[in-house]
């Protein structure tokens, strides 16, 4: 898909999953079918590996009405609701709060089923993710964070704009466990 987009083939931004490929296949392959999955703009991997056809993603890229969100998504924006994965959101640290509601609508039903939050180190300094885990914190919320550090947000290095560079840490503010693992280690 690199090499369309570089074509021009793919219109709007393709923002690639290159070099998180372990964590993706990683924390997808924990998962249950009745889990929900909740990722930033960086989700092509999480699609495949939460079992999107590869044809559907491609369609999507390609803005093919085929495609997994019938074209209207793009590289951003990629969802397949049977699966359990509503899509990949285009606004940095947009996600936390449609997951939270995603997991207090399965604790307020009863499910077995937990949501998998997935985002960047940038979204860590919005608003909204701290008001995400407070809130997840306070109702015991079934729901995993998981923040996939690149050591760029945006183009800011994590030094530069966190006091905490430790970004799993933010978690004990929350009374929530957190630990930092190698995302290049299935």
């Amino acid at each position: 898909s690199e090499r369309q987009y570089k074509a021009a083939k793919i219109g709007g931004y393709c923002h690639l999953s290159s070099g998180q490929e372990a964590t993706t296949v990683g924390v997808v392959h924990t998962m249950q079918p009745e889990d929900i999955l909740v990722t930033g703009y960086r989700c092509h991997g999480f699609a495949l590996a939460r079992g999107v056809a590869p044809e559907s993603v491609m369609a999507e890229l390609f803005g093919r009405a085929d495609g997994c969100a019938h074209g209207r998504g793009g590289s951003m924006h990629l969802l397949d609701v049977d699966r359990r994965f509503l899509g990949g959101w285009g606004i940095v640290g947009g996600q936390p709060p449609i997951a939270v509601g995603a997991a207090l609508a399965l604790d307020y039903t009863g499910s077995d089923g937990i949501v998998l939050c997935q985002f960047g180190d940038g979204a860590t300094n919005t608003g909204a993710f701290h008001e995400s885990l407070n809130l997840a914190a306070i109702w015991h919320l079934p729901i995993v964070f998981q923040i996939i550090n690149n050591q760029y947000g945006m183009g800011t290095s994590v030094a530069m704009a966190s006091a905490e560079t430790e970004l799993y840490r933010r978690a004990a503010a929350y009374e929530m466990h957190g630990e930092r693992v190698d995302g290049n280690d299935v």
